[in-house]
C-alpha cells in the first residue's frame, strides 16, 4: 500500500512544527511549508494525501493555494485550519471543494479524525482507479491518437491548443477527451492527471495552471 502524507501549510512555525509532532505520533508522515507557493512547488499528485492549509499567510493565502491547485487540475483534499472562520471564507472554501475547516486553536482529536477521514477517502478513490498493472492496462489500450490527447490534456493545454498542435478540429479534439476518460475510467480531469503522474508520463512540478479552465470546459457539439 502507497505511503499516506500530510501536507502542512502555515506561516506560524510554532503550530506547523507542533501539528507536525501530532500527525507523526500517530503514524502519519507530514511534510511541513511555512509558505503555499513552496507547498505547491514540492506538491506530488500521484500520492495518497490530503493537505491542511491555513487560510491567512503572506504572499499566497490559502484559498489562493486552492484555487492554483484545481488549477493544475490537481484533486487533493483540502483541510482548511484557521483562526479566521467568518462565514464568507469558509463558504467559499467549500464552494471550492474543502472536505473540512477546523478552527483554530483546534481539538486535536478532531483535527486527527479529519485527517484520517480525507485520507481514507482518497485511498478509497485510487483504489477503485486500480494498482500500477491495471493503469498501465488502461494506457496501453489507448490508440496512438487517443495517447496523441492525452498528454496535452493532462498537461494542462486546452482542447483549442490542441486542434492546433494536432492540426484538428475541436470538435474531434473533444471527441478524442471523451473517449481517453472513458477508456482510463476518469470521473475527472483532475483524477486523470493523477493517473498520468502515477504513470510517469508528466512531471507533477510541471503542469500548466490551465488545467481548470479546460477541466471546466464542457465539449459542445458543434453544427456540421
Amino acid at each position: 500500500m502507497k505511503e499516506q502524507v500530510v501536507y502542512v501549510v502555515d506561516d506560524d512555525q510554532g503550530l506547523l512544527d507542533s501539528t507536525v509532532w501530532l500527525l507523526e505520533s500517530v503514524g502519519l508522515k507530514a511534510l511541513p511549508f511555512t509558505s503555499g507557493r513552496a507547498f505547491l512547488d514540492a506538491c506530488d499528485p500521484g500520492l495518497t494525501a490530503c493537505v491542511l492549509l491555513d487560510v491567512r499567510m503572506p504572499g499566497m493565502g490559502g484559498l489562493n493555494v486552492q484555487e492554483e491547485l484545481r488549477a493544475r487540475g490537481i484533486d487533493l483534499p483540502v483541510i482548511f485550519v484557521s483562526g479566521h472562520a467568518d462565514v464568507p471564507i469558509v463558504v467559499r472554501a467549500f464552494k471550492s471543494g474543502a472536505c473540512d475547516f477546523i478552527e483554530k486553536p483546534c481539538n486535536e482529536q478532531l483535527l486527527l479524525d479529519s485527517v484520517q477521514q480525507a485520507l481514507r477517502r482518497q485511498a478509497e478513490r485510487r483504489g477503485r482507479q486500480g494498482g500500477p498493472a491495471a493503469l498501465r492496462a488502461r494506457l496501453d489500450s489507448l490508440t496512438p491518437r487517443e495517447r496523441d490527447v492525452l498528454l496535452p490534456l493532462v498537461q494542462g493545454y486546452t482542447s483549442r491548443e490542441i486542434a492546433e498542435q494536432l492540426e484538428i478540429s475541436v470538435k474531434t479534439v473533444d471527441l478524442y477527451r471523451a473517449r481517453v476518460m472513458k477508456r482510463m475510467q476518469a470521473e475527472r480531469l483532475a483524477d486523470l492527471v493523477g493517473m498520468a503522474c502515477a504513470a510517469g508520463l508528466v512531471d507533477p512540478l510541471d503542469l500548466r495552471g490551465s488545467a481548470s479552465a479546460q477541466s471546466a470546459q464542457a465539449p459542445q457539439t458543434q453544427q456540421a
